[in-house]
């Protein structure tokens, strides 16, 4: 039996969708508020987390920050905010989907579902050079020639799943999924707006690229 927790402070929505999972054989528990959820996830780690953006004591995506700080569990944000700019700060803290309301009560299942059946990413190495970058996955480090260099959460997602692929072509569809999820197989423009950030941030020359490496619509490739 999957463990789910739901994040949400309209205790009408709580109801409905405990009710749903549980009728589906989940075991749910509730949270109203972000440190509730942070307390519970801490407390007895899910499986997979419903999350609400708009909570009254912390903002949903600093909740997914300080989840994806100890866990990997999936987690689907489930919000009345249906701007890009949402969007792509809840993508770029750690969420793997986004519905927004209102939704079908059948399709949020389906989504549940497919994280929950989603495999887990291959180990990527300890650690790995980009050019004059060293880069520390067990620390969660870049260190170039002038010192730290930051990546956001959704980058360091893309570099280890092509890290943990060393010279072996990654399907462009495969990315998309795994970071985003199946949703977004058709958006390919995700990928060149980070690709050519990871490029800028880890390549000595990001106009020719030696180490992430495309491979014009099909994938890309991490080159050692």
């Amino acid at each position: 039996m999957s463990h789910i927790l739901v994040v949400d402070d309209e205790p009408a929505l709580l109801r409905t969708l405990r009710i749903n999972l549980q009728a589906r054989h989940y075991s749910v528990l509730t949270a109203a508020t972000g440190q509730e959820a942070l307390d519970s996830a801490g407390q007895a780690p899910p499986d997979a987390i419903l999350l609400d953006l708009g909570l009254p004591d912390l903002d949903g995506v600093n909740v997914i920050v300080g989840i994806r700080s100890t866990l990997s569990v999936p987690i689907i944000v489930l919000t009345g905010r249906d701007g890009i700019e949402d969007k792509l700060r809840a993508f770029d803290a750690g969420a793997d989907d986004y519905v927004t309301k209102p939704f079908i009560v059948d399709e949020l299942m389906a989504r549940l579902r497919a994280v929950l059946r989603r495999p887990a990413a291959p180990a990527p190495p300890s650690a790995a050079r980009i050019g004059p970058n060293a880069v520390d996955l067990d620390a969660g480090t870049v260190t170039g020639p002038d010192g730290p260099v930051r990546l956001t959460p959704t980058e360091w997602r893309i570099l280890a799943l092509l890290l943990a692929n060393p010279g072996r072509l990654v399907p462009g569809r495969q990315i998309l999924t795994e970071v985003w999820g199946p949703e977004a197989e058709s958006r390919g423009n995700y990928l060149r707006v980070y690709f050519s950030g990871l490029r800028r941030k880890l390549e000595p020359d990001p106009t020719r690229p030696r180490h992430l490496i495309t491979e014009p619509g099909i994938g890309y490739r991490y080159e050692p």
